[in-house]
C-alpha cells in the first residue's frame, strides 16, 4: 500500500487523468484508482479533491440519472483541467526521472549502495 503522504501531492493529478480518460463520478473514481494499484482510498479523501478541482475550474459536472438510487454528479475536465493535467504529467515525468536517477545510482558523485 502507498503511504498517504505520498499520494496526497500526486493524487489531484491522477483524479484529472481517470476524468479524461472518461467521463466518471466519485465512486466510480475511487474503484479505478484501487484498479490501478493506489488501494482503498475512500470517497471521503476523493471528494475534497473533486470540490477543489471545481472551484478552480478545472472540472466541471453534470447530474444524470443512476440505474440505482439517487442522481450522480459525472464529472469532466473544463480547458483548465487539460492544461493542469499536461503540467502535472510534465512534473511527473521531470520527479520520476529524477528519483530513478536517485535510486539507481546514475550520479557518478555518489557511492553505490
Amino acid at each position: 500500500m502507498i503511504p498517504s503522504q505520498m499520494l496526497k501531492g500526486m493524487l489531484e493529478g491522477c483524479i484529472l487523468e481517470i476524468i479524461n480518460k472518461q467521463e466518471t463520478y466519485a465512486y466510480e473514481i475511487s474503484e479505478k484508482l484501487s484498479k490501478y494499484g493506489f488501494g482503498e482510498i475512500s470517497e471521503g479523501t476523493i471528494y475534497p479533491i473533486i470540490l477543489r478541482l471545481q472551484k478552480n475550474e478545472m472540472i466541471s459536472s453534470t447530474l444524470r440519472d443512476s440505474n440505482s438510487g439517487p442522481k450522480r454528479k459525472y464529472y469532466n475536465l473544463t480547458s483548465n483541467g487539460i492544461e493542469a493535467l499536461i503540467q502535472f504529467k510534465s512534473n511527473w515525468r521531470e520527479l520520476n526521472n529524477a528519483v530513478n536517477q536517485l535510486l539507481k545510482g546514475d550520479n557518478n558523485n555518489e557511492k553505490a549502495m
